[in-house]
């Protein structure tokens, strides 16, 4: 009884040094938002979708395009693509770590039983020991060790860790929006390499119709052979153009079907095509002091430098006196039966204290290793901060242009409609020879092309700019414990 009370007095001793203590190395500061108002040197001119300064970014932006299939695909993807299950797997794994570290403030006891037989050399042993030689003895003790954190060593450590769980669920937030832009931008692909195909291959037939026409000409003696020579090339080139635009579609229902955590060799139901994706008639545009909050990566730079911070404290620490306390409480006997009867137990309290005194540098050059280790970590979150506004002010700079590149796509395809109709009609009355009116179909095919591919960068880029403001992952429960809005 008397050795339990004696070491309860000491891990209450321990206890009052640890209260004590303080825990050496700089205390992490998040840093603060840049002191900057806008994205740009100018505002950005966009009309047509409108910006919304300060509008939230919501958390399922893709639903924005009103395409069912879409979002259908990306929740796929987001449950079944084996990336989101690795970045899972290591948010668990640093989380455990961490846990478990958080296991040394506490005294650690172990049980054990020992029984063992032995014989002592009869020119060893005592005439007043017992004369039975061999004999039997079992030996139960309870052990339990403390080391007061007396500098905060064990409590940087830990805040190490803690930090490296918070950059593991950035991660998993980072790797979710990329995830689900890929899914967007690959989809709006496929759209646009459809509408693409379609109109090369209207093209073609157009071509192919031409050189008929060229080779009846020829047979009736109203043109020269050059002429259906020349023909003869441009249709080879047009039909030349389409495998590559065919490829290109399959490979992106390849990579969808991979996004999505499936393989290539079952069909996806979802089909895309620009008619049926809508272009959001308003995008959030959030406030600039908001963005270091909202982007996952620069989230992720800053757990970096706050673990790197920890290190700084705990490399400190090392340099300083260890404590340790040490109790043991247990008992002996020749017979199982016998054990923790009186006059067989026995106790131990031990303390000690260790200083390190020379060791070649080595400790006071892993604290300068840890300092610099710190300032690359707060350098490259001062960086990642920097492409973050980069990223947001050149998909702004790319809405614009791609606003005025549909704009002049349409007036381009307007026109050639126009001058369509005007052949057809000319041709109609006879005014107009049916190769003419072959000339201005297939010129109208290519102002399609060019107006598919406008619309296709609108959307691709509107989703970018989701993707760079943070694509709304704070207001899911399991990334954002306590930080939703």
């Amino acid at each position: 009884m008397r050795g339990g009370r004696a070491m309860r007095r000491a891990i209450a001793a321990a206890c009052v040094l640890l209260a004590a203590g303080c825990a050496v190395g700089p205390d992490f500061q998040r840093p603060a938002a840049p002191e900057v108002t806008r994205y740009r040197a100018t505002p950005a001119a966009l009309d047509d979708p409108r910006l919304v300064d300060g509008a939230e970014v919501p958390e399922k932006w893709w639903q924005l395009f009103g395409s069912p299939p879409l979002n259908a695909l990306v929740e796929r993807a987001l449950a079944a693509n084996p990336n989101i299950d690795a970045a899972r797997a290591a948010l668990l794994a640093a989380q455990e770590t961490a846990a478990a570290q958080r296991g040394a403030f506490w005294p650690q006891a172990s049980a054990s039983l020992a029984p063992t037989r032995q014989r002592i050399a009869d020119s060893l042993s005592s005439p007043l020991n017992s004369p039975v030689n061999p004999f039997s003895l079992h030996t139960a003790q309870l052990s339990i060790g403390y080391a007061p954190d007396v500098f905060g060593g064990t409590r940087r450590q830990a805040e190490s860790l803690a930090a490296a769980a918070e950059f593991q669920r950035f991660e998993l937030a980072a790797a979710r929006l990329s995830l689900a832009t890929n899914v967007v931008t690959a989809a709006v692909q496929e759209a646009a390499l459809r509408g693409q195909v379609a109109a090369l291959e209207k093209s073609v037939a157009l071509a192919a119709e031409m050189l008929a026409l060229y080779r009846r000409q020829l047979a009736l003696g109203a043109i020269a052979e050059a002429g259906v020579v020349a023909q003869e090339a441009l249709l080879a080139q047009s039909r030349a153009a389409l495998p590559p635009l065919r490829k290109q579609l399959a490979q992106t229902r390849n990579l969808l079907a991979a996004l999505a955590g499936g393989f290539p060799d079952k069909e996806l139901e979802q089909r895309f095509d620009l008619e049926h994706l809508t272009l959001p008639r308003e995008l959030p545009l959030s406030l600039p002091s908001t963005l270091v909050a909202q982007r996952p990566d620069v989230r992720a730079a800053e757990a970096l430098a706050h673990a790197a911070s920890a290190q700084v404290g705990v490399a400190e620490a090392n340099r300083l006196p260890q404590f340790s306390i040490d109790a043991g409480i247990g008992s002996v006997a020749l017979r199982l039966g016998e054990l923790f009867k009186a006059g067989g137990g026995f106790w131990s309290l031990a303390g000690a204290v260790t200083q390190p005194i020379f060791d070649g540098g080595a400790l006071s050059h892993r604290q300068a290793a840890a300092q610099a280790a710190y300032d690359q970590a707060m350098a490259q979150y001062r960086a990642t901060v920097i492409a973050a506004f980069q990223n947001v002010a050149d998909t702004l700079h790319a809405l614009e242009q791609d606003a005025d590149g549909l704009r002049e796509a349409a007036v381009a395809e307007r026109a050639a409609a126009r001058s369509l109709a005007i052949a057809r009609r000319q041709a109609e009355l006879g005014d107009v020879s049916h190769l003419a009116l072959l000339n201005a179909e297939q010129s109208y095919q290519q102002a399609v092309v060019g107006l598919v591919q406008a619309r296709a960068s609108r959307y691709a880029d509107a989703a970018a700019l989701f993707q760079a403001l943070g694509g709304g992952w704070w207001h899911q429960p399991d990334l954002a414990p306590g930080e939703r809005r």
